[in-house]
């Protein structure tokens, strides 16, 4: 009886097989990436009420993140600066400007400001700014160099992964206290003694266990 496929049909099972393993590696890849906080929170960068610049601010004149994130040393939350630390200077820094519109509208009618917040986990993840600043993490590790952002954008996903990586070896985000809001710190040679030394005196053991976080 004649063959009613040619020969090199038998290769077409073998050809969708990879075709489809091909396909499904790709897929994955692609959700791998594109669904992950790389993608979808890596560069978010909100419109706010005020364009208030970090970079002019931080950069160029040189205030310390404290003055305006007063919580962050002693609280879990660094806490948004209300209207009246920025009208400590701008009641007479340009009162006038109508950048400052919002901000003086703020002030005159006692509503808070709408600011939009840039870094944020979920609710399911607990996470203690005075707990890494007492540790020696620096704020640049997490929000990157806010003292060249005029506008502030997030510069890591802020993942359990991304977590975990540092709590697993946190030696190379630990700092001298004095260097805590320091931008472009670079580490010394002898980073990896004085890491050391800081987890011995301060009993360091960031956990990785569910509960560390998810409270």
């Amino acid at each position: 009886m004649a063959q009613l496929f040619p020969k090199r049909a038998n290769a077409v099972p073998r050809l969708l097989l990879t075709g489809l393993g091909l396909f499904l590696v790709a897929l994955v890849a692609v959700i791998w990436y594109y669904f992950s906080p790389w993608y979808t929170d890596v560069g978010y960068a909100p419109v706010q009420p005020v364009p208030y610049s970090h970079k002019q601010h931080v950069g160029d004149i040189g205030m310390d993140c404290r003055y305006c994130h007063t919580g962050v040393e002693k609280s879990a939350t660094a806490m948004v600066p209300p209207t009246q630390t920025c009208m400590n200077c701008h009641t007479l820094v340009k009162p006038s400007s109508k950048k400052l519109a919002a901000l003086k509208q703020s002030w005159d009618t006692r509503m808070p400001m709408g600011w939009v917040r840039v870094h944020k986990l979920p609710d399911y993840a607990y996470f203690d700014h005075s707990a890494h600043l007492r540790a020696g993490v620096g704020c640049e590790s997490c929000h990157g160099t806010v003292s060249e952002m005029d506008v502030v954008t997030q510069r890591q996903p802020l993942s359990m992964g991304w977590c975990l990586e540092c709590h697993r070896n946190p030696e190379a985000h630990l700092r001298p206290q004095s260097a805590i809001t320091a931008m472009r710190w670079k580490a010394p040679p002898e980073q990896a003694a004085f890491a050391a030394r800081v987890i011995k005196e301060l009993n360091l053991r960031p956990p990785t266990n569910c509960s560390g976080c998810h409270r």
